[in-house]
Formats: C-alpha cells, structure tokens, sequence
C-alpha cells in the first residue's frame, strides 16, 4: 500500500450532504471480476453526459480540478452500501485523501484500509478550505499527515486531528494485514505459550 507522509496537489470543492457510494460507484461497475477500470466508474452519472461525454458542470472535468489529489466533501460523505468499489475507484482516480466534517463508518474503515486518508474538520474550517480550492488559482494545497497539518495557498496552516495508529500505518503504507504481522514475533511467542500450556492440541 503506497504510503502518505506530505503529498501536495489540487482539491476540487465537492460540498454536497450525504453523497452515497451509489453515487460515488454506482452498480454497473460492480460486475468486474477484478479492480481494473474502475477509476471510469467514479462518479459517473455525474461526471458524464448521457452520450459518454464529459459533463463540462461537473468539477472534476474542469481545469485545475480534472488533476485533483484531494477531495473537500459535505457531511456524512460516503454513506449507503459498504461497496469498498467505491474506494478503489477513488484511489484509481488519484483521490489521495478525502477533507470533511463527517463520513460514514464502513466507508472510513474502508478508506482506511487502502489508503485514503480521511481527514475531519469542524464546520467553520471545512467552509474556509472549500472556499479557498473553490478558487482555480489557490486550488493547490499540501497535506502533511507527518506533521497532522493542511497548508493552504494563502498561508494559513490548519491543524488535523487523526488516530495515532490510522496515522502509523498510513505513514508506513501498511493495511491491516502488514500492521498484523508487524508484531510477527509476539504473535508466535503467544502460540509456543499457548502450546506449552495445552499440549494436547499438538
């Protein structure tokens, strides 16, 4: 999984309240026997007129936002079906953190993860760096999770608050499995203690 400490790049303003998964990926991109191709499948009703083409309204089809590394979103963003689709899309698509109020839980765990970092401000700070990126010229932000801080284009530094161990394995690029085997050597002295003390499972 590829690790997170500073990335810097674009965030397109996405403010709307309770975009679902269904909307993030919706159904028909579900049938694929692997992840291939999924990055199309982000937002497509949105993204894409009815003749394929792209939809010029939508933000992510406009420039500096068609380049986007971040997403500011509204509350309660990734709500509906667990589809961790919807995820993998994002990531294919670039997405490498997710900048709101609230997300839904499976959608945060999913998040979580494959590396998307998800990031919850309060209301007033939300609304400031969506009115910032909102701008084609101050668009451009860096998101240090080293240091737990958004630097916006103006100068202003927003502190992050996040999860000491979420924080650790995204620094470390590590899913739930590498964080697993990080503690290789308690796991198998917990087994020999285990066997020692009943035998007859051998």
């Amino acid at each position: 999984m590829q690790a997170f400490t500073s990335v810097q790049g674009i965030a397109a303003p996405f403010l709307a309240a309770n975009v679902d998964t269904d909307v993030i990926m919706p159904k028909q991109f579900l049938k694929g026997i692997d992840r291939n191709g999924l990055d199309r499948g982000v937002f497509f009703d949105l993204r894409f007129l009815q003749d394929g083409t792209p939809n010029p309204e939508f933000v992510l089809n406009q420039s500096p936002w068609d380049k986007s590394s971040f997403l500011v979103v509204g509350p309660n963003f990734g709500c509906g079906s667990s589809r961790e689709h919807a995820v993998w899309g994002l990531k294919q698509l670039g997405i490498r953190a997710l900048i709101g109020t609230s997300f839904a839980g499976i959608f945060f765990d999913n998040c979580q993860r494959n590396g998307v970092l998800l990031i919850q401000l309060g209301e007033t700070e939300l609304r400031e760096v969506g009115r910032q990126v909102g701008s084609p010229d101050n668009a451009e932000i860096t998101v240090d999770l080293t240091r737990q801080q958004i630097h916006l284009s103006d100068g202003q530094i927003i502190a992050v608050d996040i999860d000491s161990l979420r924080k650790d394995a995204l620094l470390q690029g590590l899913d739930a499995i590498g964080t697993t085997l990080q503690r290789t050597d308690q796991i198998r002295e917990f087994e020999a203690q285990h066997h020692r003390a009943n035998p007859w499972l051998a």
